[in-house]
Order: structure tokens, then C-alpha cells, then sequence
């Protein structure tokens, strides 16, 4: 008990001793070791690379999983060592609500059918998404985590030790000049004529006694200062190779980088191709749907009697599908317009009504009444009487044929 007690005065006293000698190098009154230019630049190149990682480390999170509870629920499984749970991605979990509202709405109608078309899209979203999240924290966030939780404790800990054995050898130079200034006032004072017609020259006494013991005291904080000079140029090089490591620090974080990157092309990649097919998918039925939609009107339709007028009988139909143009086609009689969208070199554009437009994606033509897209190109567009709506006439040159509207800018 005794020693802990003197342990914790020790500690006290060092504390103590070393706050005022902090303010004292602050106000000027003491003298402070400076470290050369190099070893600064070292030392500022390193506080700004733990800064800055940190700040990337802690965003990248964010970007990976932006929900803070998550984030917090794996760093607590990751302090006590213990496996992450497997969480859903939000897209797994819209494409399990899609097939369950397809299930109960029917998957044979249209909608159940396009609801289980995007929500696999989805699924396979939230499953390139995990193998992301998972690929990005092996390869850039480990290495992150690992230099703020390794190197850098490492080096912040020789600092400190640094930080010590300077202010070991800036009390052992103030000490050994205070026993120096002593010793000289000592021996000047012993430099007087002594009156030898006292019977005990006292004071010439007492002066060469004095000087004698600050001559002891000077040898002694001349051998610590070498001591303490020993044991500072010895950390200070231990620290000036750690802080050299942050070069070897900046390349293997440089890589990481790279292939963090590369997993992230990849990924949006997946994405863009999944979108692709999807919208390729959602286009080529969508016609489909809204043509079963106008037959099943037209057959639910009952016919006009027999005796009814001609206007009457257009007022009896024309109601029923007042949203979609229908180009009458007599039989025998070729119908102009459909064979000018299925010849599209055929067609001749309108007097009014072209505008130019900027493609989005890249498309490939399904056959030869289709136009390729090569995204950004410029193309003329125009519409055709009884054309479907989601379709074009797109022209580049000599060259003409359908184009989607979905893969389109309209500019003027």
C-alpha cells in the first residue's frame, strides 16, 4: 500500500513538473529542443494522413451502409469479436414484396407478370449490392481500419515517448545552467580576500564549501544530459523511421483505392445491364399489354343494332377506348400507315413536327425496321399518325428506322 501511495505521489509530482514546464515553453520563459525542418514535415505529413483517413474510413461507411443503427449494430459485433448477422439488402427486400403482391394479385395478369419481372431485377440488385458491400470493406476499408487501429497507435505511442525524453532533456539542460550560474556565483564569492584577523573566517569558508558542492552538482546533470541526449536521439530516430513508413502507408492505400474502383465499376455495371434488360423486357411487352387491353374492350363491346345509324353506332364505340388511336383497316385495302412503321426507309418525315434528341443508352437493333443508338449521338425524331406512343422515327443521315422514347432526350 505504502508503494502505490509513493508511486501515485511520484506520478503527481511528474505531472505537476511537467504542466509547468508546457507553460513555461508557451510563455517564453523556458527553453524548448526544437526538432529539424525534416522531422516536422514527417510529423505534419502524418497527423494529415490520420486525418484524412479517418474522415474517408468513416464516409465510405456511410456510403456502404447509410443506416447509422447498422452501423453501429456491426461495430458492436465487431469489437466483441463476433460474427456480423446476414442482413437483406433494401432491393432483396422489394423484390420480396413484388413476388408476394404478383402471388396475390395474380401472376398470370399483367401486372403480377411485370411485378415478378422487376422484382427479380431487383433481387439481383440487392445481390450485386452485398457482393459489393462485401468486396469494398475487405479490400478498402480493412486496410483503413487497419493503419488507424495498428500503424498509427504505434507511432502516436513513440510520439509520446518522444514527447518525454524532450522534456527530460530540456529540465536536465535548465538544471545543469542553474548549477553552472550557482557554481559561478559560488566561486566569485570565493575569489574575495578572506580577513584573517577574525579568528573564524566564516564566510571565505562556507563560499569554498559552497563552491565545492555545485561543482559535484554540475558533474551530475552534465552525466544525466548526456544520459537523457543518449536516450532522446535514440527515440528520435525509432520515430523518424516509423514516420518514414507513411510513404509505404500512402502506396498500399493507393492500391486499395484502385480496387475499390474497380469493384465499384463493376458493380453500377451490373446495375446499368440489369436495368437494361429489364427495361428491354418491360418494352417488348408493353405493346403486348395494352393491345390485349383494347381487344378485350373491343370484345366486351356490344355490337350496335343492326338498324342503328352510322352515328350512332360511332357513338356507341368510340367511348370505349378513348386513350388509344386506332387506324381503321379494311380488308382487302393495304393499311399505308403500318407499313410505313414497318418500313421505316420508306417513310418520308413530316413538313412539321421533327425535333432533334440526344441518346441516353446504347441500343441494338432487334431487326432491320429498328435504328441502332450509340449514347450521346445527336438523331432527328419525329411520330407518325397511329404510331405507338412509345416509339419513334429516328434519322442519322441516310439511315432511318424505330427508336424508343425511353432511350431518348427530347432537346427541341
Amino acid at each position: 500500500m505504502d508503494f502505490n501511495v509513493k508511486k501515485l505521489a511520484s506520478d503527481a509530482g511528474v505531472f505537476f513538473s511537467r504542466a509547468m514546464q508546457f507553460t513555461e515553453e508557451k510563455l517564453g520563459q523556458a527553453e524548448k529542443t526544437e526538432l529539424d525542418a525534416h522531422f516536422e514535415n514527417l510529423l505534419a505529413r502524418a497527423d494529415s494522413t490520420k486525418n484524412w483517413t479517418e474522415k474517408i474510413l468513416r464516409q465510405t461507411e456511410v456510403l456502404l451502409q447509410p443506416n447509422p443503427s447498422a452501423r453501429v449494430e456491426e461495430f458492436l459485433y465487431e469489437k466483441l469479436d463476433r460474427k456480423v448477422p446476414s442482413r437483406v439488402t433494401n432491393g432483396e427486400l422489394l423484390a420480396q414484396y413484388m413476388t408476394e403482391a404478383a402471388n396475390d394479385f395474380g401472376p398470370g395478369t399483367p401486372y403480377g407478370k411485370t411485378l415478378i419481372k422487376v422484382g427479380e431485377t431487383q433481387r439481383r440488385l440487392g445481390a450485386a449490392e452485398r457482393d459489393f458491400i462485401h468486396s469494398a470493406s475487405i479490400n478498402f476499408l480493412t486496410p483503413l481500419r487497419n493503419f488507424l487501429e495498428g500503424d498509427w497507435r504505434t507511432i502516436s505511442k513513440e510520439r509520446r515517448i518522444l514527447q518525454n525524453r524532450r522534456l527530460d532533456l530540456d529540465a536536465c539542460k535548465a538544471r545543469l545552467k542553474k548549477a553552472k550560474a550557482a557554481e559561478a556565483k559560488a566561486a566569485c564569492e570565493g575569489d574575495a580576500v578572506p580577513d584573517f584577523q577574525e579568528t573564524r573566517p566564516r564566510n571565505y569558508v562556507l563560499s569554498a564549501s559552497a563552491s565545492a558542492l555545485w561543482s559535484d552538482e554540475v558533474e551530475k546533470a552534465e552525466h544525466e544530459l548526456r544520459l537523457t541526449q543518449t536516450e532522446f536521439d535514440r527515440q528520435a530516430e525509432v520515430t523518424r523511421l516509423l514516420l518514414e513508413g507513411i510513404s509505404s502507408t500512402h502506396v498500399n492505400h493507393l492500391r486499395c483505392l484502385h480496387e475499390f474502383v474497380e469493384s465499384q465499376t463493376n458493380y453500377y455495371a451490373q446495375c446499368y445491364q440489369y436495368m437494361l434488360d429489364l427495361q428491354k423486357q418491360l418494352g417488348s411487352s408493353k405493346g403486348e399489354i395494352f393491345s390485349g387491353t383494347f381487344v378485350g374492350n373491343a370484345e366486351s363491346t356490344s355490337p350496335p343494332p343492326a338498324a342503328a345509324s352510322p352515328p350512332a353506332v360511332a357513338a356507341t364505340t368510340l367511348p370505349a377506348v378513348p386513350t388509344i388511336p386506332v387506324v381503321p383497316t379494311i380488308v382487302g385495302v393495304p393499311n399505308t400507315v403500318a407499313e410505313s412503321v414497318l418500313n421505316p426507309n420508306e417513310v418520308k418525315p413530316p413538313a412539321s413536327g421533327t425535333r432533334k434528341a440526344r441518346v441516353l443508352y446504347d441500343y441494338e437493333a432487334a431487326d432491320s425496321t429498328e435504328l441502332a443508338l450509340l449514347a450521346d449521338e445527336m438523331i432527328t425524331v419525329y411520330s407518325l399518325p397511329g404510331m405507338d406512343p412509345d416509339w419513334l422515327i429516328g434519322e442519322r443521315g441516310n439511315q432511318k428506322g424505330k427508336v424508343p422514347v425511353t432511350y431518348l432526350e427530347l432537346l427541341s
